[in-house]
C-alpha cells in the first residue's frame, strides 16, 4: 500500500481527502468532532506525511484516485463517503468520475470541479519555480497567509497550517501542481452524479473564487451548499465550529439514504 493512512472510529466510512501543502493532520479538529459516530479514513497523500512520493512522470489527479481506490480495496470498503479540501476535492471528482458506484455522497470542501484557466496555470507556473528556486518551507511560508481571510487574526492558524505542511517534499508540492495544471474540466462529473454532493464555499476565497463555486453549485441533481461568511480557502481553521456542523449534518442525512 502505498498511502500511508489513518482509522479513527466505526460505522459508516468516511474518507477525507488534504489538499495541496497540507497533511492528514489539517482534519484534526472533524476528526476529533466526527470520530464516534463514524469510521474516519484519512490518508496523507504521496509525498507527504508519511507517504512516499508516487515515483511516476507526469502524475494525474487521476492517479492519486486511483491510489484511493486501492486504500478502500485494502480495507475492504465497498461504499464510501468522500470528502476533499482544495486538491483533495479534485481526487475526489476523479474518483466519482471512475468509480461513482462506490460513494454514497461526496463533498468538495473550497474546491471545484472546473479546469484551471490561463491565469491560474500562470499562478501555478510561477508556485513551481519559486519551489524549484526556494524550497518547499519557504513557498509555504510566503503562499500561506493568503489562504486566510484575515491573515493578522489567523497567525496562529498560519503557523499551524506552515508546520503541517513541511511534511510535504519539494518534488511532492511540484508534482501536485503539475497535476493540477494537467486536470480536465469535470463538471461533467457534478451534473451525472445521482446521490448528495457538498459544497463548502468560502465568501472571501481566492485560491477557489467564491463566484465561480456559485456557478458550478447548481449543478448537481442533490446539492447541499454551504457558504463560510468568514473564511477565504481553510474553514477548517477559520470556522472549525461552523465546518464540524455542516459536515455533522451532511454526514447524518447522507448515511441514512
Amino acid at each position: 500500500m502505498q498511502l500511508h493512512y489513518k482509522i479513527y472510529g466505526t460505522g459508516q466510512p468516511v474518507l477525507l481527502i488534504h489538499g495541496f501543502g497540507e497533511d492528514s493532520t489539517v482534519w484534526d479538529k472533524q476528526t476529533n468532532f466526527l470520530k464516534d459516530k463514524y469510521k474516519l479514513i484519512v490518508p496523507d497523500l504521496p509525498g507527504t506525511g508519511a507517504s512516499p512520493l508516487l515515483q511516476k512522470e507526469n502524475a494525474t489527479i487521476s492517479d492519486y484516485a486511483e491510489l484511493i481506490k486501492q486504500l478502500l480495496d485494502e480495507e475492504k470498503i465497498e461504499k464510501v463517503t468522500m470528502i476533499g479540501h482544495s486538491m483533495g476535492g479534485y481526487i475526489t471528482l476523479a474518483f466519482a468520475e471512475k468509480y461513482p458506484e462506490m460513494l454514497i455522497a461526496f463533498g468538495l470542501v473550497h474546491s471545484g470541479a472546473f479546469a484551471d484557466d490561463e491565469e491560474k496555470i500562470a499562478t501555478r507556473r510561477k508556485g513551481i519555480k519559486f519551489i524549484k528556486d526556494n524550497g518547499a518551507e519557504a513557498f509555504l511560508k510566503t503562499s500561506t497567509p493568503g489562504l486566510f481571510y484575515n491573515p493578522e487574526k489567523s497567525k496562529a492558524g498560519i503557523a499551524a497550517t506552515i508546520q503541517k505542511g513541511k511534511s510535504s517534499s519539494a518534488d511532492a508540492l511540484v508534482q501536485y501542481y503539475e497535476a493540477m495544471i494537467s486536470r480536465p474540466d469535470r463538471t461533467h462529473v457534478i451534473k451525472a452524479f445521482p446521490k448528495p454532493i457538498l459544497f463548502i464555499i468560502g465568501e472571501h476565497d481566492k485560491a477557489v473564487p467564491f463566484a465561480q463555486s456559485m456557478k458550478q453549485c447548481h449543478m448537481p441533481a442533490l446539492a447541499h451548499i454551504h457558504i463560510l461568511r468568514n473564511s477565504a480557502h481553510m474553514g477548517m481553521v477559520e470556522e472549525t465550529e461552523k465546518m464540524n456542523e455542516i459536515l455533522g449534518e451532511f454526514l447524518q442525512t447522507v448515511q441514512l439514504t
